[in-house]
């Protein structure tokens, strides 16, 4: 590709991190926001107008796009995606892939049948604590891996976020995914089987709000992982993304949003605690590659493929929590 710059759409703005991706790719260099499509027209013009972009019908979106990042509710991915392939446009899709494996399968499928590349939108990849993790694995500072904790304990998103619906699930099909592809990617295993517990147990909807997954990778490591929606509307921070990795020779905690700044103020005007995070932004990682991804016509950093890993797991959980015993995770 030219040294034009790279031409990024956003296929609907229902996720709470379409906003985050379209600032990014207003301020990165060699890149332009074309415009954003939107199932409801108000959604799609004000995000348009608080962006600086376009609000377009898809047919001319996708005229103008060199990639697209979807952003819709879960059960719509697939739709967006197969209608971006058609096309012969990139895309990066919000996780998960798909709330179900076979659709999640189905759609790396269209998008290798139209030479399309396909990423996933798994930022945590790009946090330099995890990336610093990542060399310390692969220069054997740890020794051998034997066990490893996650954690990604957030705050109730609220919205269609807590519709099945238009998710497929709550807490588990929303929080899971970030650490178990971070596992994933830094071990180079994969989850072999899961056995989880779940519940709801700090607010009135109607999907799970409380998860505790314990899985076993295929090289016999064992992983725990609390990805609940536990944190109160009152927390100072939205949440956490930490995973702590125990070796023969030393263990290796990363806390991906640990660079925060906390302040305290009891005047009548103000929240009470609050915390700024100031480090490196994963976000901005993700959306770089993806950009950079386009113009080299190559893979982005997560694949489908690793999308479709996965959705597999979180498959796993569910059918583990409804049986109540460990179940094998089917790639």
């Amino acid at each position: 590709m030219s040294a034009d710059p790279v031409r990024v759409g956003m296929l609907s703005a229902a996720h709470l991190h379409a906003g985050a991706y379209a600032s990014v790719l207003r301020s990165l260099d060699g890149a332009e926001l074309v415009g954003v499509v939107d199932e409801y027209d108000d959604r799609g013009r004000e995000f348009a107008e608080t962006h600086g972009t376009d609000f377009l019908d898809a047919e001319s979106l996708l005229e103008r796009a060199d990639g697209v990042v979807v952003c819709s509710t879960n059960v719509r991915h697939r739709n967006w995606i197969e209608r971006a392939s058609a096309t012969g446009v990139d895309v990066l899709s919000e996780k998960p892939l798909s709330p179900a494996a076979e659709d999640a399968r189905a759609i790396v499928d269209t998008c290798r049948d139209a030479d399309v590349h396909l990423g996933v939108a798994m930022p945590l990849r790009f946090s330099l604590p995890a990336r610093r993790a990542k060399a310390a694995l692969e220069d054997g500072t740890i020794g051998s891996l034997r066990a490893i904790s996650g954690t990604n304990r957030g705050q109730l998103p609220g919205g269609w976020f807590v519709d099945p619906d238009a998710t497929g699930g709550g807490a588990v099909m929303d929080h899971t995914v970030h650490i178990v592809d971070l596992v994933h990617w830094l071990t180079g295993d994969r989850v072999a089987e899961v056995y989880a517990e779940t519940g709801t147990r700090f607010h009135d909807i109607s999907v799970e709000d409380v998860n505790v997954l314990s899985m076993t990778l295929e090289d016999g490591t064992q992983f725990s992982l609390d990805g609940s929606w536990s944190r109160p509307d009152e927390w100072d921070f939205w949440g956490d993304a930490t995973v702590s990795l125990v070796g023969t020779d030393a263990t290796v905690d990363v806390d991906c949003f640990a660079q925060k700044l906390t302040h305290t103020d009891d005047s009548d005007e103000s929240d009470g605690i609050q915390s700024l995070y100031w480090g490196s932004d994963p976000n901005a990682g993700l959306v770089a590659d993806f950009v950079e991804a386009i113009r080299a016509d190559r893979a982005p950093e997560t694949t489908g493929a690793e999308g479709v890993a996965a959705v597999a797991v979180v498959e796993a959980a569910y059918e583990s929590a409804e049986r109540g015993e460990p179940v094998d995770v089917a790639y």
